[in-house]
């Protein structure tokens, strides 16, 4: 599912409401089986049931106030968040310890994903960098990604190919594969035919089995769906969306 869908706030905010809070509530959020985990503003980390969409616990975040990227590995069953302002990563236990680490990372980490080896992939926005790191904090690899155009990333997925699909959180805004050395491979190029339209800060992603890549489009309040060769996109219907 995708991460994060956002509107035009600089805040990622949820789609629904959240039942104990009444009303929307700033966030990001994430899935983990059969719970749903949401990083509100203020390092309050709250865990749900991801089909009845009820309050389960809360696990506390401090040294958080603002978090833009959030995720979670079910093999080290820990959850990750990135800490905007103070330029690090903060790991929680899921296990019901309390046990926390952080390290530092390069300016304004972003997005947050995990690979197929289980490690971290951390979008730095304004070092416009990739940063690969172990449960523990150890850097694995870093990758530059200015030489691929890119001035704005937000998010970056690896693809099972073990490249990376990046968004180009500008607008017009766009989803660019590059590989390990930063090097763009291709790039959706939205057709003057599609209907589609231009993406306006596209942000989180996330992959399907399939290999299509879902695109939080946010300042256009919609999610699009690119196939595997980014060749072709489509706006993604959801449940109850009344758009025509």
């Amino acid at each position: 599912m995708i991460a994060t869908l956002l509107t035009e706030s600089s805040v990622p905010t949820l789609t629904h409401v959240i039942p104990s809070l009444g009303r929307k509530s700033a966030a990001v959020v994430t899935s983990l089986g059969e719970e749903e985990f949401v990083m509100r503003l203020g390092g309050n980390l709250d865990v749900y049931d991801a089909r009845k969409f009820t309050l389960q616990r809360h696990i506390a975040i401090p040294e958080v106030d603002v978090a833009y990227g959030l995720a979670v590995c079910a093999h080290y069953r820990c959850v990750y968040v990135s800490a905007y302002f103070t330029n690090s990563v903060h790991t929680a236990e899921l296990s019901g310890s309390s046990a926390m680490k952080k390290w530092s990372v390069a300016s304004d980490p972003e997005g947050l994903s995990v690979n197929k080896a289980h490690n971290v992939i951390v979008t730095c926005f304004e070092a416009k960098k990739l940063q690969e790191y172990t449960t523990d904090g150890s850097l694995v690899r870093e990758i530059n990604l200015q030489q691929a155009g890119l001035t704005c990333p937000y998010h970056a997925v690896e693809l099972s190919s073990g490249d990376y699909v990046v968004s180009q959180s500008t607008s017009p805004g766009g989803v660019i594969v590059v590989g390990v050395d930063g090097k763009e491979v291709c790039r959706y190029q939205q057709s003057q035919r599609s209907a589609v339209g231009q993406m306006k800060n596209p942000r989180s992603l996330a992959v399907t089995k399939n290999g299509e890549i879902l695109v939080a489009d946010a300042r256009n309040n919609r999610i699009l769906s690119i196939n595997s060769s980014l060749s072709s996109a489509q706006v993604l219907a959801l449940p109850g969306d009344r758009r025509s």
